[in-house]
This record gives C-alpha cells, sequence and structure tokens, in this order.
C-alpha cells in the first residue's frame, strides 16, 4: 500500500502497555496505518483545520489515543463500546490525552519503578515525557457505553468516524443482530452530519451491504482492509 500522509516512523513510545494502558482482548492496531486512514479522511474536508473523532467500537481506545497524541488538528474525541470493562479502559487512555492524565499516569509508573526496578518502567516514564511535550493542548473526550447496532447517545455529530470493527479470533459481535456491520452503518448514517466521513477497517472478507454510504476509497492490506465513505446523496 502507497502511503500518502504518514512517514515510516518510530512509534515505540506509543506502544501499547508503555505508557498506553493495554487490556486483554483489546487488539492494538498499527500506528502507522491509523495515522494514514485519519489523515485520508481529514484530506476530504478542504480548509478546515479541527476535528470532532468518533469511535463507536473504540475497545480499549488504542487507536483514538494514539490519533490524539499524533494529531494535532483533533479537538475533541467520543468513544464508545459495548463492554463497560473496555470503556473503563479507553476512558483511561484518552485521558492521557490531557496534561493530568499523563501527570497521573507518571505518577503510578514512578511507583512501579520504586516497587520493582524494572528497566521496562524507566523507558517508560522516558516516553511518556516524550508524548507530553508532543502535547500541544488538552483533548477533551467523551466515553460511554453503547452498541453501535441501536441507536448511539451522541450529543453532537462528529466529522470523522473511525473505527476497526470486530472480527477474527480476538474480538466479536456481542448482539444478536444477523448482519451487525449493516446495522451499525446505518446508527452511524443517523448519527452523522451531511458531511461526515466514515472510515470502517474490518477483515477483507467482510462487505457492507446498504445504501446509506457512498464508498469513496478501498485498500487491502494483508488480511485487513479500510473502506472510507460519505453518506449516499439522496434526491
Amino acid at each position: 500500500m502507497e502511503y500518502k500522509y504518514c512517514e515510516n516512523e518510530n512509534f515505540e513510545d506509543l506502544s501499547s502497555g508503555r505508557v498506553i494502558y493495554g487490556t486483554s482482548g483489546a487488539p492494538n492496531f498499527p500506528v502507522r496505518l491509523g495515522n494514514e486512514i485519519y489523515r485520508r479522511c481529514t484530506a476530504l474536508f478542504p480548509g478546515k483545520e479541527s476535528f470532532t473523532v468518533y469511535d463507536p467500537c473504540c475497545g480499549g481506545g488504542y487507536l483514538l489515543t494514539v490519533l490524539g497524541f499524533c494529531n494535532h488538528n483533533i479537538d475533541r474525541i467520543m468513544a464508545s463500546d459495548v463492554s463497560d470493562r473496555m470503556v473503563s479502559v479507553a476512558a483511561k487512555n484518552l485521558a492521557l490525552l490531557t496534561r493530568q492524565g499523563l501527570d497521573e499516569r507518571e505518577r503510578e509508573l514512578t511507583d512501579m519503578i520504586r516497587q520493582y526496578g524494572k528497566s521496562s518502567h524507566l523507558e517508560a516514564v522516558e516516553s511518556l515525557r516524550r508524548l507530553r511535550n508532543h502535547l500541544v493542548r488538552n483533548v477533551d473526550s467523551t466515553v460511554f457505553t453503547a452498541d453501535c447496532t441501536q441507536t448511539l447517545p451522541l450529543a453532537d455529530a462528529p466529522d470523522i468516524i473511525i473505527t476497526d470493527v470486530p472480527y477474527g479470533n480476538l474480538v466479536s459481535w456481542e448482539n444478536g443482530e444477523r448482519d451487525p456491520l449493516r446495522a451499525m452503518y446505518r446508527q452511524l448514517a443517523m448519527a452523522a452530519h451531511s458531511d461526515t466521513v466514515l472510515a470502517v477497517i474490518m477483515d477483507k472478507k467482510q462487505r457492507y451491504q446498504g445504501d446509506s454510504w457512498s464508498r469513496l476509497e478501498r485498500q487491502v492490506i494483508g488480511k485487513r482492509k479500510f473502506e472510507i465513505y460519505r453518506l449516499a446523496k439522496t434526491d
């Protein structure tokens, strides 16, 4: 795949479990790929300088947290997941996009250094301090529990929706929908504004069958693919 917007940098400071909290059952997402997809979405808004971003299948919030650190044009993040446990982890991770959240995480890591003296904790503190220098301002975040195949309680319509939907052996849909992917697209269409851009990462065998969204782009990367959409125009 050709990367148009994200160089192949060292993203070690953003490794899950270092500063950003990791948790079982929440797969990580490649940092470079996540930034590339997000920036392809922002390119569809020429002249726009700030964005509200939403992930309806946020898991532990890893993807959104990475995007918040790497993209200074994000000023608000909304995140939801059907799992209360995942929502709790996502809230902790998105809090890292504030000075207060980073200060609290540094205190945790410093306590771990005192207790265990591990070099990994020392390296994590060094990563945290670099991330703090990179954070130009606090990013506002809202995290809540919701089933994305049902009505979504969003106060405002997001500019960009980006999500890595359940597939494979690590995660699965936790509802009784016969076609949860289509149900999600339908609910997201109702939560969007007329210019909202939707980016969905999925297994390359998964397909969206519906008329709410018009596909603008499709890219296959190994077993994954991502598709970018805008709302379908109605007469």
